[in-house]
C-alpha cells in the first residue's frame, strides 16, 4: 500500500474507543499521519503487517493503538499474570519512551498494567514487579527478554504466561538484527504462540528484515507509505519537509562554524551528533522522539550511510518542519552524491559562514588550565580518527588522506597524541605547545590530589625497575665471563691438541666446566651455583698448578 494520506481519527474505517480518542485529543494528535491510517485498520482487522516508513513518520501511535483495541476486544478479560500484547525494541531508550507513551492511553484503561523490561536494571527486581503487578503489555529489549524466558528458577515462568498472548510487536526491525539480535529474536519467537498478530514496523527493509517477515508472520500485509506528495516511484527515505545541507570546510575551520552556526541561531533547538565526543550519539538516532528539533548538526558524517538519514530524521517529525546540516571536509564532497545515490537523500549546499570568530585559543587556554579540558580533547581527537578508519564509505573517507595536522588544531590540542594511525608521521603543520603536558593540573585539586599520588607511585616503581635492571646486568656481565671462561679453555684444548703439554687433569677439569655451562644454559643451576662451582674448580686447578711448582 504506498501514496497513503493523512486524515481525521473519526474516518478510520473502524471505531476507536473513547479512551483512546481522548488521550489523542491530550497529546495533541487530531489528524492521523500516513502510516497510522495505513496500519491501524489492518492490524485491528487481525492481520499481519509489515509496515516501512520513513523515520518521523509515526509508527509507535500505528502499533500502540491496535495493541489496546485488540486487547479491550477480548471476551476473555486477561488476568494479572497474562501477557496480551509484547513489543519488542533495540534499544532502552526507545523502549522508555515507547513505554512513557503507553503510559498515556493506560490511565484510562486501569484493568491493563504495563511493564518495561530492559538492561541495565536488576533482573530479579523485574521479576518481582512481574509478580506483584503483572504484565498485560511489556516493552522490552531482546536481551532482557530472552534472560527472563529462561530464569524458571526465579520463580516466574514467563513462557505458561504468554500462552494468552494477543499482539507482538517488532519495532525498528531493521535496527534490531544490525545490533545482532537475531538469535535473541528467534529464541524469543519458539515461545510465544503461533496464533497471534504480529506487526513489523521498520524504517528500511533489509534483506534481514525479509527473513524476519518470512519466519515471524503468517500472510502478512506490506505496507511501504509514501508521504502526501510524494510520487509513489520515488524512494526517498528523508521526510519531505525536511531541508537537507552541507557545509564544505577545512578540519580546523569546523569547529568554528559550528560555534558561529549556533549563535546565530540561539532562539532554535538542536541536536548535535558528533562520533568522538559524547554529546549524542547514534542512540539517539532511530525512534527517539524529541520534540520541536529545528536543526540537526553532524559534525561528523556517521560510520554508516543508512545511521545518516536516521539522525537527519530526529527533525521535521510527523509532519513538522525541520532542517539539517552536515559538515564536510574538501575530500568528502563526493559523499553528497553517494548519499542522493544510496539513500535516495537529496542535499543541498551551504556556504561556509562568513566573519566567523576564531574560539580554537580559547579552548587552547581551558586545556592549558585544566587537565580534564587537555584529556577530552586527546580522546576526542583518537575516538573521531579510529571511528574515521573504521568508516564503511572508505573509498571517500580515506585515513591515509587525512590532514591530521589541520584535524589536531580543530580539535585545539597541545601535542598530538601517541596512537599507531601517527606512528613515523612528521606533522610540520603543527606546532606543539613549549610546555611539559604532564605539568598540566587538575582543576579539580581532589582529581590532581589523586594524580600526584599516581604519579608519585609511578616514580617509585620505575626506580625499583631501575634497580632489577641493573642487577639483570650484573647478572648478564657473570654470564659474559662464564663464555669468556669457556673461550678460553676451548683454546687451551685446541693447543693440547695441536700438541701443547695440557695435563689430562687440566683436560678433565675443562670438560666439568663446559658441562656446568650447559647445565647453566639449561636452567637446572642457578647462576649463583654456577659461580660456586666454577670458582671451586678455578681452586683445585690452582692447587694442583702450586704442587706441581713446588716439585
Amino acid at each position: 500500500m504506498e501514496g497513503v494520506t493523512e486524515g481525521r481519527w473519526e474516518c478510520l474505517p473502524v471505531t476507536l474507543s473513547p479512551g483512546v480518542l481522548r488521550t489523542l485529543r491530550e497529546l495533541g494528535f487530531p489528524h492521523m499521519t500516513p502510516v497510522q491510517s495505513a496500519t491501524i485498520p489492518l492490524f485491528m482487522n487481525n492481520k499481519d503487517v509489515a509496515a516501512e516508513a520513513v523515520t518521523g513518520s509515526g509508527k509507535t501511535l500505528a502499533f500502540v493503538i491496535p495493541i489496546l483495541e485488540i486487547l479491550l476486544r477480548r471476551e476473555e478479560k486477561l488476568k494479572k499474570m497474562q501477557v496480551g500484547a509484547i513489543v519488542i525494541t533495540p534499544t532502552r531508550e526507545l523502549a522508555v519512551q515507547i513505554d512513557e507513551v503507553l503510559l498515556h492511553f493506560t490511565k484510562h484503561f486501569p484493568q491493563f498494567s504495563q511493564i518495561l523490561l530492559i538492561g541495565g536494571r536488576n533482573p530479579i527486581e523485574d521479576i518481582e514487579k512481574f509478580k506483584e503487578h503483572g504484565g498485560n503489555i511489556i516493552i522490552a529489549t531482546p536481551g532482557r527478554l530472552e534472560d527472563l524466558f529462561r530464569r524458571k528458577a526465579d520463580g516466574l515462568d514467563l513462557a505458561s504466561c504468554v500462552k494468552s498472548l494477543d499482539v507482538l510487536v517488532l519495532d525498528e526491525a531493521d535496527r534490531l538484527l544490525d545490533m545482532g539480535f537475531e538469535a535473541s529474536l528467534n529464541t524469543i519467537l519458539d515461545f510465544l504462540p503461533k496464533q497471534r498478530r504480529t506487526g513489523l514496523f521498520s524504517a528500511t527493509q533489509t534483506q534481514e528484515v525479509e527473513n524476519l517477515v518470512r519466519a515471524g508472520l503468517r500472510n502478512p500485509v506490506r505496507i511501504s507509505v509514501k508521504e502526501k506528495g510524494v510520487a509513489a516511484s520515488s524512494t526517498q527515505k528523508t521526510p519531505t519537509r525536511l531541508e537537507n545541507y552541507y557545509m564544505i570546510c577545512k578540519a580546523d575551520e569546523k569547529f568554528n562554524q559550528l560555534v558561529h552556526f549556533l549563535r546565530r541561531h540561539k532562539q532554535e533547538k538542536h541536536l548535535v551528533f558528533f562520533s568522538g565526543i559524547l554529546v549524542c550519539t547514534d542512540v539517539m538516532a532511530r525512534g527517539i522522539d524529541i520534540p520541536e528539533v529545528n536543526w540537526v548538526l553532524q559534525y561528523d558524517p556517521p560510520s554508516s550511510a543508512s545511521a545518516f538519514v536516521h539522525r537527519c530524521g530526529r527533525t521535521a517529525r510527523i509532519g513538522h518542519l525541520g532542517s539539517a546540516l552536515v559538515f564536510l571536509l574538501p575530500m568528502e564532497e563526493s559523499y553528497v552524491n553517494f548519499l542522493s545515490i544510496n539513500q535516495k537523500c537529496p542535499m543541498q549546499e551551504m556556504k561556509p559562514l562568513k566573519n566567523v570568530v576564531d574560539v580554537l585559543p580559547k579552548l587552547k587556554s581551558l586545556a592549558l588550565a585544566d587537565r580534564a579540558m587537555f584529556e577530552k580533547g586527546m580522546k576526542a581527537f583518537v575516538s573521531c580518527v579510529q571511528a574515521y578508519a573504521k568508516h564503511e564509505c572508505n573509498l571517500i573517507f580515506r585515513i591515509k588522506d587525512l590532514d591530521f595536522a589541520s584535524f589536531a588544531r580543530g580539535f585545539a590540542l597541545l601535542r598530538m597524541p601517541k596512537m599507531p594511525e601517527l606512528k613515523g608521521k612528521c606533522f610540520s603543520d603543527f606546532v606543539p605547545v613549549s610546555i611539559d603536558t604532564d605539568s598540566i593540573p587538575f582543576k579539580d585539586k581532589n582529581r590532581e590530589k589523586q594524580r600526584q599520588k599516581l604519579l608519585e607511585q609511578q616514580r617509585k616503581e620505575r626506580q625499583e625497575n631501575e634497580g632489577k635492571r641493573k642487577f639483570i646486568r650484573n647478572k648478564a656481565w657473570s654470564k659474559q665471563k662464564a663464555k669468556k671462561e669457556k673461550k678460553k679453555k676451548i683454546t687451551t684444548k685446541r693447543r693440547r691438541d695441536e700438541g701443547s703439554d695440557i695435563e689430562d687433569e687440566e683436560m678433565e677439569e675443562l670438560l666439568n666446566d663446559t658441562r656446568l655451562l650447559k647445565r647453566l644454559k639449561k636452567g637446572k643451576i642457578s647462576e649463583e651455583e654456577f659461580e660456586k662451582r666454577l670458582l671451586s674448580s678455578e681452586r683445585k686447578v690452582k692447587a694442583v698448578v702450586d704442587s706441581e711448582s713446588e716439585d
